[in-house]
């Protein structure tokens, strides 16, 4: 059944309730952090957030006498929203409460546009994202590529992960061999492993060690059962896809980040079916496709949409194999989504 549309008025009164909610736990929030700050707080100290739960955030001192220790933590009024992975100064209270004092400046952001079109940061400080997909649910490279955009856009290294390989037949496995070809002959680093068998975990932890990464992917590939096997301490949801949809089911509730044994971090994102790229204009998108990089800015018309005009580079490197039609079909797709403003 198809979700029934709301009407102006109704997503007004919506977003009215959501604001005077919204409005209610900040007058709660800077209730709490006036009587913190007026009794006895400790001196200001390094911390790293490490989840977010509304308006306050769990944080991990980094140094002096609590380093080690997880405090939940008001935020001052002042403080723009914090995201996990991000680093901050902030000061213990009693009873394992704390107060956050200033940000410290990201050295990247991992953003998606929210169901209103609104940019929002989901990730801070990453150093790779890694792309999860898996024979079931059937990947799309159109999906794959919206990821590798984002990537690109945000400055952060790519890994793309193939999970439960040992899910790989006679009959998909045509279409998974050429599908991953593709992004091998592009250069971008491809791991095949399953999560479930253990297989090519360990070269998977050698990656992830020394980084921060990020698990991106739609749902039902795996992403918490490569969570719960490469942090076997760590009890995360798994959830079943459904039998109807092939789709999975979202486990994961809040974004976490939990610390390898080896050094290095995993940011543990909420499932994402769809990564928008509202936020991206066509320049974005275009250098987000890297074999497009020599070619941009030598067709013969300089506003060449690489669609049917003569002297298009695009095209022709496409009639000579040195683009890929996989790749093309993508590129097409994502600026055919774009706003006009993207244009």
């Amino acid at each position: 059944m198809a979700k029934r549309q709301l009407n102006r008025r109704q997503n007004w009164r919506i977003e009215k309730i959501q604001g005077e909610r919204a409005a209610r736990a900040a007058k709660r929030e800077s209730s709490a952090v006036q009587a913190l700050e007026g009794g006895d707080l400790g001196p200001e100290q390094h911390g790293l957030v490490i989840a977010h739960f509304g308006v306050q955030v769990e944080v991990e001192a980094r140094d002096g006498e609590h380093a080690g220790q997880v405090f939940r933590c008001h935020l001052r009024a002042n403080l723009p929203a914090l995201v996990t992975g991000d680093q901050v100064v902030w000061r213990a209270g009693n009873q394992g409460i704390g107060v956050i004092v200033a940000q410290l400046p990201r050295h990247t952001e991992l953003c998606r546009p929210d169901s209103r079109g609104q940019l929002k940061p989901v990730a801070a400080n990453v150093d790779m994202i890694v792309i999860v997909f898996a024979p079931l649910p059937e990947p799309h490279a159109n999906l794959i590529d919206r990821y590798l955009v984002a990537a690109e856009h945000a400055g952060i290294k790519p890994l793309l992960l193939l999970n439960k390989y040992d899910l790989i037949d006679e009959h998909n496995a045509p279409a998974l061999n050429a599908l991953l070809g593709v992004y091998r002959t592009l250069g971008y680093p491809v791991l095949e492993v399953s999560a479930h068998h253990g297989n090519g975990m360990e070269q998977l932890q050698q990656r992830l060690d020394g980084r921060i990464s990020v698990f991106v992917g739609q749902s039902g590939v795996g992403k918490s059962s490569l969570v719960n096997s490469l942090l076997p301490d760590v009890e995360t949801r798994v959830g079943p896809l459904s039998e109807l949809s092939g789709q999975g089911t979202h486990t994961t509730t809040t974004a976490r980040l939990f610390h390898f044994p080896g050094g290095g971090e995993l940011i543990d994102s909420p499932g994402i079916r769809e990564f928008g790229l509202g936020h991206v204009s066509r320049a974005d998108v275009e250098a987000g496709f890297i074999e497009f990089n020599d070619l941009l800015g030598t067709c013969r018309f300089r506003d060449c949409k690489h669609d049917r005009e003569p002297g298009c580079a695009l095209l022709k490197a496409l009639e000579d194999g040195r683009v890929q039609q996989q790749r093309m079909n993508s590129y097409r797709s994502i600026i055919a989504s774009l706003p006009e403003t993207g244009y």
